[in-house]
């Protein structure tokens, strides 16, 4: 099993019949809209666009190598070899739940010699009488069948908590790929962002170099302090610092993609060694709403079902009250010639009716009940806690996308104002108004709020992508999929 047919088996084994999956109890009221929907929706990227594609949002950046790296990822991705594995796991504990509610049977033959010794009881006893044989022979074939009756639903129930765990298995395995798809866009991002923070940091060096070498001389003529001097081999080293930090971060970067993505490190640098600008972020829908996301998330699904599963494993426990039946039976030949194994006379047969009742164990019963009953108060727990960290996951990545698109516009104008001063102070400088240490001034600060530009683009595409993993982009939920219903709706009888 690959991991990108994961999300069909999840979307072919969450409905029967289209009867969708019961939720096994409430879920925390969601609100009627997300409190930063109307910021998302009023960027000017979402003004005419076309909604976004959550199924596979990365095309959406309008980055060719991006879309690479992340479809790569998808199919290669070590992570969701081991999700898909755990899913194929999980499918034959369901296989086996399904088989233990039906007969059982089997075949059994057997042959063997037996020579008697003289110098026991039985062969002194047969030693006695002419025709007494020391070898003898025996031949068995028997064709046998057993059936544990589910008169009180505990196989059924044992059944269900199978097929609930093999369902959160899948959605696990879903969550495994959104989150893996988000990864590589996010660390693509980060590289695009280092790559940029050089480029700015060596023209800083270069800057304050000659900064620094113009303070120098001033100071060797008597005309700046030594502190300026200082000051500026100071602000040199700390500019020249900074750039084996950046090396270091991009190096990491570059690594954890080649991970992300199942090859060796240093594998994909040759396709990244060209510098390319932040990719921008896109238009983002918030259509649905919170309601939407509940049928949407992975996470929320792979709860739900966890909650589903230890309801049945309480039935399953209750059912312990009550006694168990069983059928057995045995049909076949027993014979000390091999010649008359299938003669009438070699015939025998046996059928049996069997009762077990843990009469008398009932504080153990008790005790698995009250477990299973623990252990369904901590899944609904866990399931109340993933709705409402679903909410807050997009509540953040959006205030994360608005807000540092906005910091990425303030700096804009400010990168703008910075250009023109500088252009002025250049101009100003050619004409002997103002001395060289001005245009080298307006240089660094021009520079550093270009660095900072460059981390707001990036902060903004990384809320991007958290707001379209948040949403529970990256597969296909459409009417086909995962479906949770409410409390009394019907109970589905899906199976593999």
């Amino acid at each position: 099993m690959t991991a990108s047919s994961v999300p069909l088996l999840l979307a072919g084994c969450a409905t029967d019949g289209g009867h969708a999956l019961s939720a096994v109890g409430p879920a925390p009221a969601p609100p009627t809209a997300f409190q930063g929907s109307a910021a998302v929706d009023a960027r000017p990227e979402a003004a005419g666009a076309a909604a976004a594609d959550l199924v596979a949002w990365w095309h959406t950046f309008n980055d060719p190598l991006l879309t690479s790296l992340v479809e790569r990822g998808l199919a290669q991705n070590i992570d969701l070899q081991q999700a898909a594995a755990r899913v194929s796991q999980a499918r034959a504990a369901l296989k086996g739940a399904n088989a233990a509610l039906r007969p059982s049977g089997q075949v059994s033959g057997q042959g063997g010699e037996l020579y008697q010794s003289r110098e026991t009881p039985i062969g002194r006893l047969g030693s006695a009488f002419p025709s007494f044989e020391r070898s003898t022979q025996t031949y068995e074939l028997h064709l046998g069948a057993s059936w544990e009756l589910d008169v009180f639903g505990g196989r059924d129930a044992a059944r269900d908590a199978a097929r609930a765990d093999w369902q959160a298995s899948q959605a696990g395995a879903v969550a495994a790929r959104l989150a893996v798809a988000a990864q590589i866009a996010d660390t693509y991002v980060s590289i695009r962002m280092l790559q940029a923070r050089l480029d700015v940091a060596k023209a800083q060096l270069g800057t304050q170099q000659r900064l620094a070498d113009l303070v120098a001389l001033q100071y060797r003529k008597g005309v700046a302090a030594e502190l300026q001097w200082k000051q500026a081999e100071g602000a040199l080293g700390q500019v020249r610092a900074s750039i084996p930090a950046l090396q270091n971060q991009l190096n990491m970067a570059l690594n954890a993609l080649d991970v992300l993505i199942g090859v060796q490190p240093g594998t994909t640098r040759t396709e990244l060694a060209a510098n390319a600008p932040v990719p921008a972020p896109p238009a983002i829908a918030t259509a649905g709403g919170p309601a939407a996301l509940l049928r949407r998330r992975p996470d929320v699904i792979a709860a739900e079902r966890t909650l589903a599963a230890s309801d049945a494993r309480i039935r399953a426990a209750t059912s312990e009250y009550y006694p168990k039946f069983s059928l057995s039976g045995l049909l076949g030949t027993a014979t000390t010639s091999a010649g008359s194994l299938f003669s009438g006379g070699a015939t025998q047969a046996n059928g049996i009716l069997g009762l077990r009742w843990r009469l008398f164990d009932f504080g153990r019963v008790d005790a698995d009940i009250k477990a299973a009953k623990g252990r369904r108060a901590e899944a609904l727990a866990a399931y109340r806690l993933a709705v409402l960290r679903a909410s807050q996951d997009v509540e953040d990545a959006f205030s994360s996308l608005v807000q540092q698109e906005a910091r990425v516009q303030a700096l804009g104008e400010g990168e703008t104002a910075l250009a023109r001063a500088r252009d002025a102070s250049l101009a100003a400088y050619k004409g002997g108004m103002v001395s060289l240490v001005e245009v080298l001034d307006a240089d660094r600060r021009l520079l550093e709020t270009r660095d900072g530009l460059v981390q707001a683009r990036a902060a903004a595409a990384r809320g991007a992508i958290a707001s379209f993993r948040a949403l529970g982009g990256g597969w296909d939920a459409g009417a086909g999929g995962p479906v949770l219903a409410q409390a009394d709706g019907p109970r589905a009888a899906a199976r593999p």
